[in-house]
């Protein structure tokens, strides 16, 4: 019997950014026992700039989440390296919940000794932050390098790729030169676009994060298992009514 996962996007998605990011899964990563559905989230657009910005993105993750059980979906990836509505989502439902946060800064370090964090611009620093200081692993971070380029929601990184690509490129080689990174995270899942040249042109693994968490949803999926619900408890009485809907 096939399984549905839910991916769900941060922000809305229009006709023109949809097929953008759902190209972050190539068909032969896909497979046929696997339903993937992409929805946005939310009202607004964001860019997560600011931490009001991180709060918009987590009821709007919440909200987009929290019927997923209901629509008959067996898992929810969450598409944002923020990992926005991880947590109250893994204590609203009993399917697994997963995130590019999470999934790709474990899985770097079990690839290595120390990480480090590719991003666009110094605005997005907090959020990774957070969510490290939230998992224990600020440790095996060997460094967050920014090309200081503001992303674009829209047309995420076509149409620059000669002139993106060869900064990321560069801030990489530093991360790896000068602070002792050996493994790449990309710090965005609108940043999947630029993984394949990195990972051609750098002698440590590149991890593009909306893929290593979908992975691990399979993996899950797979082996039947899903968060502890000790660990994250329901809630008493359920309040979705909370949310406009």
């Amino acid at each position: 019997m096939s399984k549905r996962i839910k991916m769900i996007f941060p922000v809305p998605m229009s006709e023109a950014t949809r097929p953008l990011v759902e190209s972050q899964l190539p068909a032969d990563l896909l497979r046929p026992d696997i339903e993937v559905s992409f929805v946005g989230a939310g009202q607004v657009m964001t860019l997560a700039d600011s931490y009001y910005d991180m709060a918009l993105m987590e009821l709007a993750v919440i909200e987009a989440g929290i019927k997923a059980e209901e629509e008959g979906f067996d898992a929810v990836c969450i598409n944002t390296v923020s990992d926005s509505g991880l947590a109250a989502l893994r204590s609203r439902l009993s399917i697994p919940v997963l995130a590019p946060g999470i999934a790709a800064f474990h899985t770097a370090s079990m690839l290595g000794h120390k990480f480090s964090i590719l991003t666009m611009w110094p605005r997005w620093y907090p959020l990774y932050r957070k969510t490290l200081k939230e998992y224990g692993l600020e440790s095996r971070l060997a460094s967050i390098r920014s090309i200081d380029v503001r992303p674009d929601t829209e047309a995420l990184l076509q149409g620059k790729e000669e002139v993106v690509f060869a900064k990321l490129l560069e801030a990489a080689r530093r991360a790896i030169d000068e602070d002792g990174a050996d493994v790449i995270v990309l710090g965005s899942t609108t940043m999947h676009q630029s993984h394949a040249y990195l990972a051609a042109n750098l002698p440590v693994p590149v991890l593009n994060p909306g893929v290593i968490a979908y992975k691990q949803c399979e993996m899950l999926l797979d082996l039947g298992l899903a968060h502890s619900k000790t660990a994250f408890p329901g809630p008493e009485t359920i309040k979705d009514t909370a949310f406009s809907r």
